[in-house]
């Protein structure tokens, strides 16, 4: 009777003890079997293939270098001033009583024509008087000359030896020499006043301003009228020291008849047309400008408001002008596209490889279309022409020779480019 009660209880254990078994062990291989399954299912699936990376060459618009013979030309501006300006003013006092035709604002005259005649009446009576003044000092000096001959004979009638000066009278005959020049000298004096009293033009010019008329008192050194001379007239055009080089200019030069200097293409618009004149330069200053470092040639252009004018039209003082010079032609300089000109020193170079390097190269002159080069490329060379952006030293790229090709391949490998990034 002690055994009977003691199976159940075993039994009942052991049901325990499968059921917990069965709780947890069935979620295990439930996960044991997905994870068996995925690793047969990836064994059994295909390899994928391996794609590499290529690397897209940049669409370049590309220029060959050429050598080339060229004349160098040096651009620069200027104002037209006289070489002589000079202001009018008499140099006695006096009212105006003439005035010419021709003495008003922009009036011409020729030299030695007169402008402007005081009223020369006291000036006359002046000379007149001075005139009677050297005829009584003649008198004078031939009378006490006589006086001393006569004192000469008597002397010699009486055998009178060792006689004085002042017994022959010679001290009153020098006094009397010395009366007769200052009696000229006045009317020296008098006559040069009188011919002050007409003021004369000092060269061919033209009157910029007035300042009297007619009727006016003037006093010594009184303005009557500015005036410039119209046989040349100057341009100061500023030069740096790489201008000087192209025109092989040197400081403090001066044109002479063995070494002219440069000739000068001289050009404004006047009433909305283009006009041209012709110059040279005749000298240059002696240092150079402390504040801009530049160094100023004077240009000069002869009779400019008659041959040297443009079809009638002068080159008046006041003008802007601009100034094209000539140098020496060079056969050694490298042309390429201003495009191509990155900087003031740099160009892009593409090898045979078709990379792009970086070329440092000396500029002596460029405008809006060409860079002309003195050293640092060689002919036949390629240059990039086309903007490149980031561009490094050894980027591969592909030259192309229409820029509207060049666009479409650039837009096209952009649009690669942002779908693989997708």
């Amino acid at each position: 009777m002690s055994d009977a009660p003691l199976a159940p209880k075993q039994g009942s254990k052991f049901g325990l003890i499968l059921k917990r078994a069965l709780v947890f062990g069935v979620p295990v291989l439930v996960v044991l079997g997905t994870f068996a399954t995925f690793s047969v299912m990836n064994a059994m699936a295909p390899t994928p293939e391996e794609k590499e990376d290529v690397v897209e060459a940049l669409p370049v618009v590309v220029a060959k270098a050429e050598a080339v013979d060229v004349t160098l030309k040096v651009i620069a501006q200027g104002e037209v001033r006289a070489r002589s300006e000079v202001v009018l003013s008499p140099e006695v006092s006096g009212r105006i009583a003439y005035v010419s035709p021709d003495f008003v604002a922009g009036g011409h005259f020729n030299r030695g024509d007169v402008l402007v005649r005081l009223d020369a009446t006291d000036f006359e009576l002046r000379v007149v008087q001075a005139r009677a003044s050297v005829a009584q000092a003649e008198t004078a000096l031939a009378r006490e000359e006589s006086e001393a001959r006569n004192a000469e004979i008597e002397a010699n009638e009486l055998g009178i030896e060792n006689v004085s000066d002042l017994a022959l009278r010679q001290p009153q005959v020098a006094e009397a020499k010395a009366r007769l020049e200052s009696s000229k000298a006045s009317l020296k004096e008098g006559e040069h006043q009188l011919s002050k009293t007409v003021i004369r033009a000092p060269f061919d010019g033209r009157i910029i301003s007035k300042a009297v008329s007619r009727g006016a008192f003037v006093s010594a050194g009184t303005s009557l009228a500015e005036v410039f001379s119209t046989d040349v007239v100057e341009i100061p055009i500023a030069l740096t020291d790489r201008d000087l080089g192209v025109l092989d200019l040197p400081i403090g030069f001066e044109a002479g008849n063995s070494h002219p200097g440069p000739e000068v293409q001289l050009s404004a618009i006047v009433a909305g047309e283009e006009r041209r004149w012709t110059g040279e330069i005749k000298r240059t200053g002696s240092g150079f400008d402390p504040e801009t470092r530049v160094l100023f040639a004077y240009v000069e252009v002869e009779d400019p408001f008659g041959a040297g004018a443009d079809r009638g039209v002068p080159l008046a003082t006041g003008l802007f002008v601009s100034a094209e010079i000539e140098g020496p032609t060079s056969d050694s300089l490298i042309a390429v596209p201003r495009t191509a000109l990155r900087g003031k020193d740099t160009v892009y170079v593409v090898d045979n490889s078709e990379t792009l390097s970086f070329r440092t190269v000396e500029v002596t002159s460029s405008d809006r279309t060409r860079a002309l080069i003195s050293s640092g490329l060689s002919a036949g060379e390629a240059v990039i022409t086309s903007p490149v952006r980031s561009p490094a030293e050894g980027m591969v790229v592909k030259p192309v020779d229409d820029p509207a090709r060049a666009s479409g391949a650039a837009l096209m490998a952009s649009t690669d480019s942002a779908k693989n990034e997708e």
